[in-house]
């Protein structure tokens, strides 16, 4: 375990119980990472840790249960991981959720409320309590995973594409936090957008065995890319958006 990639980084996954949250979590434990997850669902979230651990026996992966909806739970979680494990060499994003409608004109703003507290306040709250631990890193990487209809939005999806681009400008200012702290020397810490059309995993297949999801993006492939957000120096990362589906 100790010649991985990633070894020695210690990595928080916010949303780690989902489909890509528990690829990531794998994958990253995979590549010697110290993980440290984080959902809003206990079970879920132990499954994926289990999963994790079993997987990769000398790996270190742990399980935390977070409100990220509230700004003080995210700060205690960003410093109790610094003190427990001495350093936070990343974030990844992976708090999911959508909600959509026929057309435009039947837009629910409900939808909004919704969506804006699970894609944009918990952006909100992990930027704000990680990005001076990130900073303090030789190799802090907050990534965000976003969808390509944050710069495309369909009649349908007004609500949810809206809360995407919001989260996606939140995270570039982020980026741009890192670029003056790091001065002349370019950054040292960044933060980058992962773009996927939409993700899918074995389950939804099983589901929908005669679906082709075309263009969509698989969470192994989606965990690939997480990693390999930290294979690049920071400054070729910082502030970008990484399309891993067509750009519109």
């Amino acid at each position: 375990m100790g010649n991985g990639a990633l070894s020695g980084a210690v990595i928080a996954v916010a949303g780690a119980g989902g489909p890509a949250g528990r690829a990531a979590v794998l994958r990253l434990a995979e590549a010697g990472a110290t993980v440290i997850g984080a959902d809003n669902d206990p079970e879920r979230l132990a499954e994926a840790v289990d999963a994790a651990g079993y997987a990769h026996g000398g790996a270190t992966v742990v399980g935390d249960t977070v409100d990220l909806l509230n700004r003080e739970s995210a700060q205690e979680w960003a410093d109790r991981i610094e003190k427990d494990f001495g350093r936070v060499d990343g974030l990844v994003h992976l708090v999911g959720g959508w909600r959509g409608s026929e057309t435009f004109t039947k837009t629910r703003l409900d939808d909004w409320d919704f969506l804006e507290l699970l894609l944009i306040r918990t952006v909100q709250h992990t930027s704000l309590a990680f990005h001076e631990a990130l900073q303090r890193s030789d190799r802090g990487r907050y990534v965000l995973i976003s969808a390509a209809g944050a710069s495309s939005p369909t009649a349908g999806n007004a609500a949810y594409a809206a809360a995407k681009a919001a989260a996606e400008a939140w995270t570039l200012a982020l980026g741009d936090y890192f670029r003056k702290a790091g001065g002349e020397g370019g950054p040292h810490a960044a933060a980058a957008i992962l773009v996927v059309k939409a993700l899918v995993h074995d389950a939804m297949r099983a589901e929908r065995p005669n679906a082709k999801f075309a263009g969509f993006t698989d969470v192994t492939d989606l965990a690939e890319a997480v990693v390999g957000v930290w294979d690049k120096p920071a400054a070729e990362v910082n502030g970008r958006r990484l399309w891993l589906t067509e750009k519109p």
